[in-house]
């Protein structure tokens, strides 16, 4: 029995399928790239990137996995609160007044500016713990969002000589464009980072656990790997858009990942349409010959993006079939007159395989112009998840 015919609802007939069995072995093809002897830090941030954060996570530690990569206090909390207990790194920094939290939740802090060291230190006195409380981190390489620049290094260092209380733990950066071959943003960053690495030696000061490795870097540019990487997109199946397009090719013949994401909806309408009338908001689609329109139960609330109007596809009985009309937020309708055969309660796939076709969330955020993130993020919350 398919994962589709066994599911049962009380509710609207949308669902999504995250197939934990895809993401564990995605871990393995990571692990095989980079080498044993590296650890991995999973970025599970935003909800594990609309997959679930709190079953990605448990599946992920019973595999092994050393490290997790969140945004903020909040999330690291709902995973200590269901039971993870390794390594969780708050990857962009924490707002003055999260510290205490952080650490009666053992979650690791990361510095992005000198400033964060008093913070840091004066929450691990009034702590009043035995162990220095740890810390990653970050240098500004030229992403110029967060870290601290090149310049503050010595500063950080007088700095951190002055607190008792805390001990840099790790030290990392990220990439802008790691995907992106045709540039030399990726090698200057790296050449950065290296040159303030050996700056901090230099001032007596080790680095630690040495990141830099996002997805795209893991996967072509060994040079990065260092001590720990951090997959975020490639552990959920989806490789990134390389540039030239032929390097993706050769990734995909070197990591063989598997796609964790499938998301699907009945059929709940059937409506046969004239020649001529319009469909949905404002009359973006007309029909130009008689057609046999379906409605399901899913629209941009659910994950069914906007920007799929009138140029998305779906799969009914194994075919793709165009999306047409305005995406709304709670419904979307499709042109199913090339699938004459197909009824109230077909299974549409709007994301994933029907038998032998497929469309991949990359491929439509290829097609629309965004990321693969982006799309997994937009799978809306009201929608059933069910874990395999």
């Amino acid at each position: 029995m398919t994962m589709a015919k066994a599911i049962r609802f009380a509710g609207r007939p949308v669902w999504a399928e995250i197939s934990l069995k895809a993401i564990l072995h995605n871990l393995r093809v990571i692990r095989k790239q980079v080498g044993a002897q590296r650890k991995i830090l999973a970025v599970v941030k935003s909800n594990a990137y609309g997959l679930g954060a709190v079953p990605v996570a448990k599946a992920l530690q019973k595999a092994g996995t050393e490290w997790f990569g969140v945004t903020c206090a909040n999330e690291g909390v709902e995973l200590r609160e269901a039971g993870i207990r390794n390594r969780i790194l708050i990857l962009t920094g924490f707002w003055p007044g999260e510290e205490k939290r952080l650490i009666q939740n053992n979650l690791t802090p990361t510095v992005t500016r000198v400033a964060d060291l008093g913070h840091l230190e004066r929450s691990a006195k009034a702590a009043r713990g035995t162990a220095r409380l740890q810390f990653h981190l970050k240098i500004n390489t030229g992403m110029n969002r967060l870290g601290i620049s090149a310049n503050e290094v010595e500063c950080f260092a007088r700095t951190l000589a002055g607190c008792k209380h805390i001990e840099l733990e790790g030290t990392f950066t990220h990439f802008a464009s790691a995907e992106d071959f045709t540039a030399q943003q990726t090698n200057d960053q790296e050449k950065v980072f290296r040159a303030c690495l050996e700056r901090l030696r230099a001032l007596g000061i080790s680095p630690g656990i040495v990141h830099l490795a996002n997805s795209g870097a893991i996967c072509a540019r060994p040079s990065t790997w260092a001590d720990m990487v951090r997959p975020g997109a490639i552990l959920y199946g989806y490789y990134q858009s390389f540039d030239p397009p032929q390097k993706k090719q050769e990734v995909m013949g070197q990591m063989a990942l598997q796609p964790c994401l499938s998301l699907r909806a009945r059929i709940i309408s059937l409506r046969d349409v004239p020649v001529g009338e319009a469909v949905g908001y404002a009359a973006r689609f007309v029909t130009k010959r008689p057609s046999r329109i379906a409605v399901i139960n899913a629209g941009y609330a659910d994950g069914v993006v906007r920007a799929l109007t009138n140029r998305g596809w779906a799969l009914v009985r194994g075919r793709r079939v165009p999306l047409v009309g305005t995406i709304s937020m709670d419904l979307t309708t499709l042109d199913l007159t090339d699938v004459p055969e197909a009824v109230l309660g077909d299974v549409v796939t709007i994301y994933g395989k029907d038998g032998e076709a497929a469309i991949e969330v990359s491929e439509v955020a290829h097609e629309i112009g965004t990321v693969t993130s982006d799309l997994l993020c937009a799978l809306g919350r009201r929608v059933p998840k069910f874990y395999v």
